[in-house]
């Protein structure tokens, strides 16, 4: 990177000499004269625009020491052009005056300010300013650049710390299920360590992806939908609706499974007589519409205690405000006898 640098510098300045030197050529002053003289002109320029750069910002006006950098910087002006002069006077008008002539002393050229300001503050200075502009252009736009990828590296950290908890927190719930079915001895365990296996290899390899296909998010979402139902036999109803015009649609991993784990948590384990969940899933045109409803024990007049969201429920809220912090839509919907989601996402 240094090395880089330093070659677009010497371009910078190369660039700039050959500029100034055929812009200012003319029958009166060959190339010859104009590069030699602009090439001692250099000197002044180069010398402070690094240190107006890589001394003066900093040191000054990034710390908000705006007096000092004005008196720093005026002394500057006065040094560089001073100094412009001295080389002009004393070693270009020496090598390409033929007659003999007088020489201002450095005394006279130093004292002579309004010659210095007139004539040569701008000959230094508008390449030392060009140069400064285009270093804090670039400054400022990597610093842009910087704290986007700080923000991105800041995202995928908490996404990852929100999946880690995701994942142990569906495994435990999935074992429940299986551990019920052992202590009654049931046929279907095989069935159910099956279905587990697909789904732990889903969720360990698949979804380390930052987009898996609706179609894989579907049959998650049965594998698991069947596993409820090896638990709950018929006491439990459920409708799982998809329309899909594309099953190869991109989706984050495990964005929808959580609020149907809600689902079964609050309404198939509870007290209801007859629990009913109903899930719909719908994707057009890359636009997502997704609903999960399920009946719940009734709430007396004297309870208060709203639905409490488990983590799992919680840690896909915040997956959607960082993955889809613009583009989705969450409506939670409950009353005494059933609670609702709905969620829209732009894909």
């Amino acid at each position: 990177m240094k090395q880089k640098r330093w070659i677009n510098h010497f371009v910078f300045w190369i660039s700039l000499l050959v500029f100034y030197t055929l812009a200012m050529s003319n029958e009166f002053a060959p190339i010859s004269s104009l590069f030699n003289r602009n090439v001692i002109l250099l000197l002044p320029q180069v010398f402070a625009a690094y240190i107006i750069s890589y001394f003066l910002i900093p040191k000054f006006l990034y710390k908000k020491q705006y007096i000092l950098f004005g008196a720093f910087f005026l002394l500057c002006t006065y040094i560089f052009s001073g100094l412009a002069r001295i080389l002009v006077v004393h070693v270009v008008e020496g090598i390409y005056r033929e007659q003999p002539f007088k020489q201002e002393s450095i005394l006279e050229i130093a004292t002579d300010l309004e010659r210095l300001y007139k004539e040569f503050f701008h000959r230094v200075f508008l390449p030392v300013f060009l140069f400064v502009s285009i270093k804090l252009l670039k400054e400022r736009f990597e610093e842009k650049n910087r704290r986007e990828l700080l923000e991105k590296e800041k995202i995928t950290a908490e996404l990852n710390f929100l999946k880690a908890q995701i994942h142990p927190h569906f495994l435990f719930n999935t074992l429940n299920n299986l551990y019920t079915l052992t202590l009654q001895k049931s046929d279907k365990a095989s069935e159910t360590v099956l279905k587990l296996s697909e789904m732990l290899d889903y969720i360990l390899y698949k979804c380390k992806e930052k987009t898996v296909s609706i179609e894989d998010e579907i049959k998650l979402i049965k594998n698991y939908i069947n596993l409820e139902r090896l638990r709950y036999g018929n006491r439990l109803e459920i409708m799982f609706e998809t329309k899909v015009d594309d099953l190869k649609t991109q989706l984050a991993p495990l964005i929808l499974i959580s609020f149907i784990e809600n689902a079964f948590k609050h309404g198939a384990s509870g007290t209801v007589t007859k629990p009913k969940i109903e899930i719909e899933l719908m994707v057009k045109e890359n636009q997502l519409h997704f609903s999960v409803k399920n009946t719940k024990p009734g709430i007396t007049k004297n309870d208060h205690t709203k639905y409490k969201d488990g983590i799992g429920l919680n840690n896909t809220k915040n997956q959607l405000h960082l993955i889809y912090p613009m583009e989705h839509v969450l409506h939670i919907i409950e009353d005494n006898n059933s609670y609702k989601i709905e969620l829209r996402i732009s894909l």
